[in-house]
Protein backbone atom coordinates (compact mmCIF):
# COMPACT_ATOMS: atom_id res chain seq x y z
CA UNK A 1 0.00 0.00 0.00
CA UNK A 2 1.26 3.61 -0.94
CA UNK A 3 1.55 6.14 1.97
CA UNK A 4 1.79 9.14 -0.56
CA UNK A 5 -1.39 9.76 -2.81
CA UNK A 6 -1.76 12.71 -5.27
CA UNK A 7 -5.16 13.79 -5.54
CA UNK A 8 -5.98 13.88 -9.17
CA UNK A 9 -8.46 13.26 -11.25
CA UNK A 10 -6.56 10.59 -12.34
CA UNK A 11 -6.05 8.80 -9.09
CA UNK A 12 -9.95 7.43 -9.00
CA UNK A 13 -12.15 6.26 -11.91
CA UNK A 14 -14.84 9.47 -12.26
CA UNK A 15 -18.37 8.78 -10.66
CA UNK A 16 -21.04 10.77 -12.58
CA UNK A 17 -24.33 11.29 -10.49
CA UNK A 18 -26.63 14.42 -10.46
CA UNK A 19 -28.74 15.70 -7.01
CA UNK A 20 -31.97 13.84 -6.18
CA UNK A 21 -34.99 15.36 -7.87
CA UNK A 22 -36.42 16.27 -4.73
CA UNK A 23 -33.74 18.37 -4.04
CA UNK A 24 -32.96 20.13 -7.43
CA UNK A 25 -34.08 23.79 -7.25
CA UNK A 26 -33.15 25.32 -10.58
CA UNK A 27 -31.35 23.53 -13.63
CA UNK A 28 -30.14 20.12 -14.30
CA UNK A 29 -26.85 19.42 -12.01
CA UNK A 30 -24.53 16.84 -13.22
CA UNK A 31 -21.64 16.11 -10.71
CA UNK A 32 -18.24 14.47 -11.66
CA UNK A 33 -16.64 12.79 -8.15
CA UNK A 34 -13.18 11.17 -8.50
CA UNK A 35 -12.88 9.67 -4.90
CA UNK A 36 -9.19 9.37 -4.05
CA UNK A 37 -9.61 8.24 -0.58
CA UNK A 38 -12.22 5.88 1.17
CA UNK A 39 -11.29 4.50 4.83
CA UNK A 40 -13.23 4.46 7.76
CA UNK A 41 -15.25 7.38 7.21
CA UNK A 42 -12.91 9.46 5.68
CA UNK A 43 -13.79 10.52 2.10
CA UNK A 44 -11.13 12.84 -0.19
CA UNK A 45 -10.92 14.15 -3.49
CA UNK A 46 -12.39 15.92 -6.35
CA UNK A 47 -15.92 17.08 -6.99
CA UNK A 48 -17.03 19.02 -10.02
CA UNK A 49 -20.66 20.29 -10.79
CA UNK A 50 -22.13 21.95 -13.70
CA UNK A 51 -24.54 24.75 -13.05
CA UNK A 52 -28.00 24.04 -10.64
CA UNK A 53 -29.14 24.69 -7.92
CA UNK A 54 -29.71 22.42 -4.51
CA UNK A 55 -30.79 21.60 -1.73
CA UNK A 56 -27.86 20.47 0.80
CA UNK A 57 -28.02 19.26 4.46
CA UNK A 58 -25.02 17.94 5.94
CA UNK A 59 -24.50 15.29 9.05
CA UNK A 60 -20.83 14.86 8.10
CA UNK A 61 -18.17 17.48 8.54
CA UNK A 62 -16.42 19.01 5.34
CA UNK A 63 -13.20 20.91 3.91
CA UNK A 64 -13.62 22.18 0.61
CA UNK A 65 -10.79 23.93 -1.49
CA UNK A 66 -12.66 25.61 -4.74
CA UNK A 67 -10.28 25.16 -8.03
CA UNK A 68 -11.82 26.61 -10.75
CA UNK A 69 -15.37 28.15 -11.30
CA UNK A 70 -18.28 29.87 -9.13
CA UNK A 71 -20.43 29.12 -6.54
CA UNK A 72 -23.13 30.33 -3.97
CA UNK A 73 -23.49 28.49 -0.36
CA UNK A 74 -26.91 30.37 1.13
CA UNK A 75 -27.56 28.94 4.76
CA UNK A 76 -30.54 28.12 5.55
CA UNK A 77 -31.68 32.24 7.05
CA UNK A 78 -30.30 33.24 3.78
CA UNK A 79 -26.91 34.45 4.15
CA UNK A 80 -24.66 33.43 1.24
CA UNK A 81 -21.40 32.53 0.81
CA UNK A 82 -19.73 33.23 -2.57
CA UNK A 83 -17.37 30.99 -3.80
CA UNK A 84 -14.48 31.18 -6.19
CA UNK A 85 -11.18 29.61 -7.31
CA UNK A 86 -8.43 29.64 -4.65
CA UNK A 87 -11.67 29.92 -1.68
CA UNK A 88 -11.63 27.63 1.16
CA UNK A 89 -13.94 26.97 3.50
CA UNK A 90 -15.47 24.18 6.28
CA UNK A 91 -19.47 22.85 6.40
CA UNK A 92 -20.28 21.65 9.74
CA UNK A 93 -22.56 18.82 10.86
CA UNK A 94 -25.72 20.58 10.64
CA UNK A 95 -25.37 22.81 7.74
CA UNK A 96 -28.82 23.29 5.94
CA UNK A 97 -29.39 25.36 3.03
CA UNK A 98 -28.43 25.44 -0.81
CA UNK A 99 -25.75 24.98 -3.45
CA UNK A 100 -25.79 27.23 -6.68
CA UNK A 101 -23.25 26.70 -9.24
CA UNK A 102 -22.92 29.66 -11.06
CA UNK A 103 -20.11 28.20 -13.34
CA UNK A 104 -18.87 25.08 -13.61
CA UNK A 105 -17.40 23.96 -10.49
CA UNK A 106 -14.41 22.03 -9.07
CA UNK A 107 -13.36 21.51 -5.75
CA UNK A 108 -10.96 19.28 -3.66
CA UNK A 109 -12.61 18.04 -0.36
CA UNK A 110 -12.07 16.07 2.70
CA UNK A 111 -15.29 14.44 4.47
CA UNK A 112 -15.31 12.78 8.29
CA UNK A 113 -18.17 10.82 8.67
Amino acid sequence: MDLFLRVTPQAATPEITRPAPEKVLAGDPVHTTWNAEEKGGLYCGIWESTPGKWRIAYDEWEYCRILSGRSVIRDEEGTEYPLAAGDSFILRPGFRGSWEVIETTRKDYVILM
